[in-house]
């Protein structure tokens, strides 16, 4: 007879099974087996919020499979994922199974590596009853908020809205973040700017105006700053003070979940989503050409900036060999995890460091490979020396003005010559600067007053509202993506480009919230609730207590709200827009429904005229001559198509442009990329030019 493991996924199960050997059979469970009704509450609220779980009848066949498999076993072991969700399936698998959760049939892998396979087996345990309970009261906590809730949304905005806790406080941050921007008032002001060169060198450096007769200088008129340039045109612009030394610059730690999402966002353009979906299949395993299944990555759900001993022993080795001994620290670099981190998993680094992103590159999906070697080089990054810049500080004085420059130079580069990190405003201040003495007279090229307006905060990406969620303690590692998701497909929230604003839905919803609903969006509350739930996990608090807690404040606003909305509705606002009806002339106006947005007459209800919202773009399609039209793919990818898709079938990656092909008459189109180039897509045309020649300049 063999032993069982019972993994979550298939790549996993394929990859665990090419370590185990033929003593085991490796099956998934394909997630959860076992949930709350979909129909009903599903929980006793009367007997310690008593879940009432139910087999999941898309697994109803998996089930019996399982079970056959299981009766023949010698041992089942349960080696789902290695967190509470993971936790949960197991306890899940284990009563279904009729398994002794008790006794020690539970195994996690922190790396789906030889190694990592066996240390786990090596250490079988009983299900730990704490993590479990930690997930089913965030799962009954989510399933109250949302199953009371969205049926009061439902009779004050509309049918089909739901609401969600974490969710509820993303969308806030982001309603607030725009109602900053509204009510902001951009102030004027001005600063003083030279551009100088030193006697030595004709290589010039910029010096901005910071004081004033020895105070801040604050120039807020084009005539202050005009008096400031008539006072400097017969000064001498001077070297007063020189101020030399050697800045130490620290690579950033390796991932976690939360910076892993962050980092490919601003590197990649990575959604969060799309970032943890290809985490999950480097760490389940990819078949590489000469060494089979490998996973490669450590668990990706982690908030823990903790590397194991041999991990750092491996990247010290590779460091001296790619790059030399000074590049290897005097000893091992520690990270210290944020205060309120878990700890359960080391950060998210390479689970075998001698797999070069490079050397594997055509076994790899192009995201998985732009993915590894992102956090490869992270890691790599974070074991190395660091980078020693010459840094200089100089004080110029004209007349009773202050002028100071700021410059750097590089006197060894450390870790950046393997990586650094991006930051939303990447920027390094100052550069190299010439070679300058103490009181030596400077050379003016030119000293102007430019203007300036405050800016207001700029609007969340992804990055930065994961960030803000991270910092504010809302959500946990395994959220954060599914959080940013939810908001969008529920039309709550859309992009624009790669920031994120929010819908009139979305104002409404988190507004009505507001005024009824406090807790539910208040940020300081969530971080509370999350810490609850810590506890819980760590044994010191009792899962039903949590949510016993909760609900009676959530059961009294709710009862206060019916009461004070009673015959009450809110109207979301439409998006006025300058089409017109053509069934009874009134405008047509944009309005969000299940599926996104669409055209519908102002009129409503007499005139009950809907239309898709359709995005012309430049040209006429190469096919059939008719409009091209921006749409985008079911993953939201852009593309452009002909109008009569259906009948005509043209489509393209490629954007159409406003000029015409010199030879047939044709829309010209741009292919992708930085220097992509014009083409005729006309069958038999092949007509094809640079994109810098004079054509294409009002693409899109």
């Amino acid at each position: 007879m063999s032993d069982l493991v019972i993994v979550e996924s298939p790549a996993k199960a394929k990859t665990i099974k090419k370590y185990l050997g033929k003593n085991y059979d490796v099956v998934a469970s394909v997630g959860h087996i076992r949930d709350l009704p979909k129909s009903k509450l599903g929980v006793d609220i009367e007997h310690n919020f008593e879940p009432q779980y139910e087999n999941k009848r898309d697994k109803s066949a998996l089930i019996k499979e399982l079970k056959a498999e299981a009766a023949k076993a010698n041992t089942v072991y349960l080696a789902t994922d290695p967190d509470r969700e993971g936790e949960a399936i197991s306890w899940h698998l284990a009563h279904v199974l009729g398994l002794d959760g008790n006794k020690p049939i539970r195994v996690t892998f922190s790396e789906i590596t030889k190694t990592g396979i066996q240390n786990g087996m090596a250490a079988p345990r009983s299900i730990d009853m704490d993590l479990v309970n930690a997930q089913q009261a965030r799962r009954i906590l989510d399933r109250i908020v949302g199953y009371k809730l969205s049926p009061f949304l439902w009779k004050k905005v509309r049918r089909g809205l739901s609401a969600g806790r974490v969710q509820s406080v993303a969308v806030r941050l982001i309603v607030d973040r725009e109602n900053e921007i509204k009510a902001f008032e951009s102030q004027e002001y001005w600063t003083v700017d030279a551009k100088l060169h030193g006697s030595a060198s004709r290589k010039q450096f910029p010096s901005k105006l910071t004081e004033i007769n020895g105070k801040k200088a604050e120039l807020k008129t084009k005539e202050e700053a005009d008096k400031i340039l008539e006072h400097l045109k017969d000064k001498d612009f001077v070297v007063s003070a020189i101020k030399k030394s050697v800045r130490k610059k620290q690579p950033a730690p390796p991932f976690t979940t939360s910076t892993l999402q962050q980092e490919a966002s601003r590197r990649l353009s990575f959604n969060a989503r799309r970032t943890m979906k290809t985490a999950q299949e480097l760490y389940e395993g990819i078949e590489i050409e000469g060494r089979g299944a490998v996973g490669l990555i450590t668990y990706m759900r982690t908030d823990s900036l903790r590397i194991s001993a041999e991990a750092q022993q491996a990247a010290a080795e590779m460091i001296r060999a790619k790059f030399g001994d000074e590049y290897v620290p005097a000893k091992p670099r520690v990270y210290k995890s944020r205060n309120n981190a878990q700890d359960a998993h080391e950060a998210i680094r390479p689970s075998t460091i001698d797999i070069l992103p490079d050397e594997i590159k055509q076994s790899l999906t192009s995201d998985q490979y732009k993915l590894y070697k992102l956090i490869w080089e992270r890691f790599m990054a974070s074991q190395m020396e660091n980078a020693l810049l010459d840094s200089a500080a100089i004080d110029i004085t004209a007349g009773d003005c202050l002028f100071k420059t700021t410059g750097f130079t590089v006197k060894f580069d450390g870790f950046t010559r393997l990586y650094e990190e991006t930051t939303d405003s990447n920027s390094e201040e100052g550069g190299a600067i010439p070679k300058l003495t103490q009181g030596e007279k400077l050379s003016v090229v030119s000293v102007l007053g430019n203007q300036h307006f405050t800016q207001p905060p700029p609007r969340y990406t992804e990055a930065s509202l994961i960030k803000a969620l991270e910092e504010n303690g809302i959500g946990r590692p395994s959220t954060y993506a599914p959080t940013i998701t939810t908001i969008l497909d529920r039309h709550y929230v859309e992009r624009e480009q790669k920031q994120l604003k929010p819908t009139p839905l979305g104002d409404v919803i988190t507004d009505l919230l507001k005024d009824h609903f406090e807790n539910i969006v208040d940020t300081k509350f969530t971080a509370q609730m999350e810490g609850n739930l810590d506890k819980v996990e760590e044994g010191k608090s009792e899962w039903y207590e949590v949510l016993k807690d909760f609900y009676g404040d959530f059961a009294a606003t709710l009862e206060k709200a019916e009461q004070d909305m009673e015959g009450k509705r809110v109207k979301v606002p439409n998006e006025p827009t300058d089409i017109i009806c053509e069934k009874c002339g009134k405008h047509m106006v944009i309005k969000i429904g299940p599926y996104g947005k669409f055209l519908g007459c102002e009129g409503f209800p007499e005139c009950k005229n809907t239309k898709k919202i359709v995005n012309e773009t430049e040209g006429k399609c190469p096919k059939c001559g008719k409009k091209m039209l921006a749409r985008k793919s079911k993953k939201g990818k852009p593309f452009f198509g002909c109008e009569d898709y259906q009948n005509c079938g043209f489509m393209t990656w490629d954007t159409p442009v406003s000029d015409i092909c010199p030879q047939c008459g044709s829309t010209l189109f741009k292919k992708a990329g930085r220097k992509g180039r014009l083409y005729c897509a006309k069958e038999g045309c092949g007509y094809e030019a640079e994109a810098d020649s004079g054509k294409g300049e009002n693409d899109g």
